[in-house]
């Protein structure tokens, strides 16, 4: 199988993108499938870029034995749309976002997170930066969810 190149997007890249990318590298590697994977995060603002992921989610991913602390913000560059073979929004509105700074060419490499695969109707990852400790918690429920949903789908 070949190398599977994944990018995980959120607005400021300090909550649901560095969860994401932790929790898929989790799942993937609990189903033996590390090696298949490179994978990144990155917010489409600039608001928090070389800053580590919020504390919050930080605690919340460390429950579940994944650290997130090595990780740090940045913004999406233009060169990622021809690095990674999937950028993957955490909800509608940065999908919108990347389909407006993407590339022509590759604009097919755009897709939510939350997409084929992922059962429920529920679409968008929500941002659990202005609510309590609980939002993190969810949002975690949603990406090991749709962390499985994408391996199952991509090997």
């Amino acid at each position: 199988m070949s190398l599977h190149r994944l990018l995980f997007v959120c607005l400021g890249n300090i909550c649901r993108s560095p969860i994401a990318q932790g929790v898929f590298a989790h799942v993937a590697a609990k189903a033996g499938k590390s090696a298949l994977f490179e994978l990144d995060s990155a917010g489409t603002a600039a608001w928090h870029v070389g800053n580590p992921p919020d504390i919050r989610a930080q605690a919340a991913a460390l429950k579940r034995g994944i650290d997130l602390s090595d990780q740090r913000a940045r913004q999406v560059a233009s060169q990622d749309f021809e690095t990674f073979d999937m950028v993957l929004a955490m909800d509608r509105h940065n999908h919108a976002v990347l389909l407006d700074i993407a590339p022509q060419n590759c604009t097919d490499k755009v897709q939510l997170f939350l997409g084929p695969g992922y059962e429920p109707i529920q679409r968008d990852v929500p941002d659990p930066y202005f609510g309590g400790e609980e939002g993190f918690d969810e949002v975690l429920n949603l990406i090991e969810a749709g962390s499985r949903a994408l391996l199952t789908r991509l090997v």
